[in-house]
């Protein structure tokens, strides 16, 4: 058995038509307590599938700076509805549409430009406005649309013809506050994590990970790479290896794989932006073209304001979609990946201060015998504002030992379903702890599959993760 330390743990808190429209004006309305706008474009971009669509709205001040805004426009079909949007308070009245600020992109300057959206439903058809007011100013004047693109339009997916996770749901994206499939449908992948690969890559075998896409019918392998503790920052290249191993290994098997750049201590995420500069540039580059990766940027950042995460993420985020545009990456939050619960905020932080990236989601960690309905609450809450991603999660308690909670891991694993919030569970291992899959020396011999093997905690994920998916494709 390897001797490892104790894990350092904490008060843990925790597609279809493309149309595009620029439009511009110079009418002046009075002044009003927003102050009205002399000029605007607004490029709308939609992406569509049978029966929804996604729609991505840009606004752009071209008159005097304005402190508070709202958009305007009128939807051409009477079947298409606002079903959920974000970045802005939506509403609708009949086929009239409004889009009204939020506190953190209010105020526009001239020449400035803010990015709203929302996910729709359309019935006979799906065509984009042809008109936009910008508090109250009709964007008449000038009209110009943007250049086609020499990318041809995405269009619906033929049916799955594989039965993995991965053939079914293919690339993924996030719309709305959801991970979504190819299908533009809202998905939810469960799994596992693994534990640090300087200490436990003997579990990650031909034989391990079988079990895991098979016998457990996982959906998601999230690869822990320490960059401390005797991890990445010893050996870059060779821990750079062990994880794009492990891309191709859950790939074969059908299953996501999630790259955490495990930060812990020190938990200022900003110490190890070199590295992480370094370690995203080479992973993006050598697995741009798989399906199957979901980039982790930092797992549980601690004792630093929001503001320095998301600074931290701002820099990151363009390595990774300098060669990989298309995947989801995901960023932790404050207070260990707690929405900032566990250092005394929330969620607001996050919703009023947005990381200014496209196709991110965040980051919520939780161990049910320490974090229950408190936890839970902010979560529900959140849900309905932000993408949330459960990278991590223990049925113990915050230090990954001690006995399972079944009664919170259930009440968690319940919540979690029902809004649709992928999650993978720590740890596919063997280690002496109470939060490991399984009993101390599994992965010394060569049987993973059924439940002989398993700890208390891998009974009860393994059961839970082999529920059917019913993943949507139409």
């Amino acid at each position: 058995m390897i001797s490892i330390p104790r894990r350092s743990r904490r008060e843990l808190l925790v597609g279809g038509a493309v149309g595009a429209l620029a439009l511009a004006a110079t009418a002046v309305l009075p002044m009003t307590d927003a102050m009205a706008a002399t000029g605007c474009a607004v490029t709308y971009t939609t992406s569509s599938w049978q029966g929804g669509f996604t729609a991505t709205v840009t606004i752009q001040n071209l008159g005097d700076p304005v402190t508070n805004w709202t958009l305007g426009f009128t939807f051409p079909n009477s079947g298409q509805r606002v079903t959920q949007g974000w970045s802005a308070t939506w509403q609708q009245s009949g086929s009239a549409v409004t889009a009204r600020s939020l506190d953190y992109n209010g105020a526009l300057s001239t020449g400035a430009s803010t990015t709203i959206g929302f996910n729709g439903s359309w019935t006979t058809a799906n065509p984009s406005p042809t008109s936009f007011t910008l508090n109250g100013t009709t964007c008449t004047g000038g009209t110009t649309t943007p250049p086609p693109s020499t990318t041809p339009p995405p269009t619906t997916p033929p049916p799955p013809t594989g039965t993995t996770p991965l053939a079914i749901n293919g690339q993924l994206r996030v719309c709305g506050v959801n991970l979504c499939n190819q299908y533009g449908r809202p998905i939810q992948l469960r799994g596992m994590s693994t534990h640090g690969l300087q200490w436990f890559a003997h579990c990650y075998n031909d034989a391990s990970l079988d079990a895991l896409a098979n016998d457990w019918q996982a959906d998601l392998l999230r690869i822990s790479m320490y960059v401390q503790e005797q991890g990445y920052e010893t050996n870059p290249t060779g821990f750079t290896n062990q994880v794009n191993t492990l891309v191709d290994k859950a790939e074969a098997r059908g299953m996501y794989a999630l790259i955490d750049f495990h930060t812990l201590t020190p938990g200022d995420p900003m110490y190890n932006l070199d590295r992480a500069k370094t370690f995203f540039t080479a992973v993006s580059a050598r697995n741009a073209a798989k399906k199957n990766v979901i980039y982790e940027i930092t797992n549980e950042p601690n004792g630093v304001s929001w503001s320095t995460i998301r600074n931290y993420a701002e820099q990151v985020i363009p390595v990774i979609r300098a060669n990989d545009p298309d995947a989801v990456i995901v960023v932790g939050t404050r207070g260990w990946s707690s929405l900032g619960v566990s250092e005394g905020g929330n969620s607001d932080e996050i919703v009023n201060n947005p990381v200014r990236a496209d196709n991110i989601m965040y980051t919520f960690h939780f161990y049910a015998a320490s974090h229950k309905d408190n936890y839970r609450n902010e979560v529900q809450r959140a849900a309905s504002r932000i993408p949330l991603f459960v990278t991590e999660f223990g049925t113990v308690t915050y230090t990954g030992d001690g006995a399972v909670d079944t009664a919170s891991s259930t009440a968690w694993l319940d919540l979690l379903d029902r809004l649709k919030i992928s999650y993978a569970n720590w740890t596919y291992s063997d280690a002496g702890e109470g939060s490991a899959a399984f009993k101390p020396n599994t992965c010394y011999g060569s049987t993973y599959a059924g439940t002989s093997v398993l700890t208390e905690s891998g009974n009860f994920m393994r059961n839970r993760i082999r529920t059917p998916d019913n993943f949507p494709t139409s």
